[in-house]
């Protein structure tokens, strides 16, 4: 076992409980996945979306312009336009990343990241596998979740009335 791997399986046995994060979503309805290839995300997704959902790349802190998004609308995956986050959702968590209290059920998946040394809850697009972002439990109520999402890996889609 190499050192990294006996570190991450070190904090995931004896310190699961410094991550308590209680179960945000269910399935409602079956998501159809979709697969493509290499060449094909890298003719649908700009590079810096690439590096970030298929490559699970991060964002520089306070780059997005979905930071300042305040209209009504919908929160869907770069990759595949899965309905990830509903704007009511969304708050201003002050980390230079668009953030969210709460997701839409079932369109999320997790596993433990442990890029750090120590473990996150990283997220994916239910549907496409594409790479949110990280999930924390220092959010606001009534969740007290962050999604703290990087803002390549989603589009705005604003409501009629928005």
């Amino acid at each position: 076992m190499d050192r990294r791997s006996f570190l991450g399986t070190s904090l995931l046995l004896g310190g699961f409980s410094l991550f308590p994060l209680r179960a945000a979503f269910g399935h409602h309805g079956k998501i159809t996945k979709i697969s493509l290839d290499d060449s094909e995300w890298r003719k649908r997704l700009t590079p810096g979306q690439y590096r970030i959902l298929r490559e699970e790349g991060t964002e520089p802190p306070g780059s997005s312009p979905l930071n300042d998004e305040k209209r009504e609308g919908v929160y869907v995956c770069a990759g595949c336009e899965l309905p990830l986050f509903e704007s009511k959702t969304k708050y201003d968590s002050r980390t230079g990343w668009p953030s969210f209290y709460d997701a839409i059920p079932g369109h999320l998946e997790t596993k433990l990241d442990f890029v750090l040394l120590y473990p996150r809850k990283e997220y994916h697009c239910a549907r496409c596998g594409g790479h949110q972002g990280h999930v924390f439990n220092d959010g606001p109520a009534p969740t007290g979740l962050r999604w703290c999402n990087n803002g390549l890996a989603l589009k705005f889609v604003a409501s009629s009335s928005g």
